[in-house]
């Protein structure tokens, strides 16, 4: 198994999980919201310059540009702090303007979806999508923390290993913890990898957590426990993660990974059926 790598090296290779949802989703919570939406409808012209202007005044108005790509508060925070390592958006917009808003657009395409939804006809139909918008989120962050379980998943197939997923296995004295993939059986565990992947944050991250420290508890000396962990959400909540990467310091799971890493997660994963004789 690989060496455990230091706590701010394995922070770095964390990275995006979810896709964007269609922006139009989006919708004016507070007159200060609907007073900056009229300003950006007002503007003669809609570019990276003009926006950046329009940033540098109204630097407490940046969500508003942050909703017309899809993203809410919190999604918006979590970008910021993985792309400037900050999520205070109102020195941003005030010190880095155009930086900012050409970041916005190069990974979000700010510019054309703006000038889209400026040029749109609203429809009755549209409020209802619009109201729907806490539902396809919900959505989108179910499926960011499949991907990493799908990625290890296609893994354990490709090297032909049997195996289970999103159960429980047996460990010491009988007792069961969680997992989301287990070689080569739940009843006659071997490898245990738990998969959690957020970019948002909230108390799933909490929980992850007690479900590794969970899973490296019960373990019996012969049970591999390994981790796939990924998503920017993490970099909000990186005391938790420092547990779980605690863990792989003092050797009490195995590995800890992400999808960046996969290609050693495969090396490992393949190294540890060998021992266990399942390959």
């Amino acid at each position: 198994m690989s060496a455990a790598v230091p706590f701010e090296e394995y922070l770095s290779k964390l990275g995006r999980l979810t896709a964007h949802i269609d922006p139009t989703a989006s919708t004016p919570e507070a007159d200060d919201i609907k007073d900056a939406a009229s300003e950006l409808e007002a503007l003669s012209m809609i570019d990276v310059n003009k926006l950046a202007e329009w940033a540098r005044a109204n630097p407490k108005s940046v969500p508003v540009l942050g909703l017309v790509v899809g993203l809410g508060q919190e999604k918006l925070k979590n970008a910021l702090r993985d792309k400037f390592d900050t999520t205070g958006w109102v020195t941003l917009a005030r010190e880095r303007p155009g930086e900012l808003v050409a970041w916005l657009d190069e990974h979000f395409d700010l510019v054309r979806m703006l000038n889209v939804q400026r040029e749109r006809d609203y429809s009755f139909g549209d409020v209802l999508v619009a109201r729907a918008g806490s539902r396809v989120t919900a959505t989108q962050a179910g499926k960011s923390g499949r991907k990493v379980e799908d990625e290890i998943e296609a893994i354990a197939s490709d090297l032909g290993l049997p195996y289970e997923t999103r159960t429980r296995f047996t460990g010491r004295n009988g007792q069961t913890a969680p997992c989301d993939l287990v070689v080569p059986d739940s009843g006659a565990a071997q490898i245990v990898v738990a998969a959690k992947g957020f970019d948002s944050t909230g108390s799933k991250l909490t929980d992850s957590v007690r479900e590794i420290q969970e899973m490296a508890e019960i373990r019996l000396p012969r049970q591999f426990v390994i981790a796939v962990i990924d998503g920017i959400g993490w970099k909000s909540r990186k005391a938790d993660l420092k547990r779980i990467h605690e863990l792989w310091e003092t050797q009490q799971i195995d590995g800890m990974y992400t999808l960046a890493t996969l290609d050693q997660f495969r090396d490992d994963l393949e190294e540890a059926a060998k021992l266990r004789q399942i390959i």
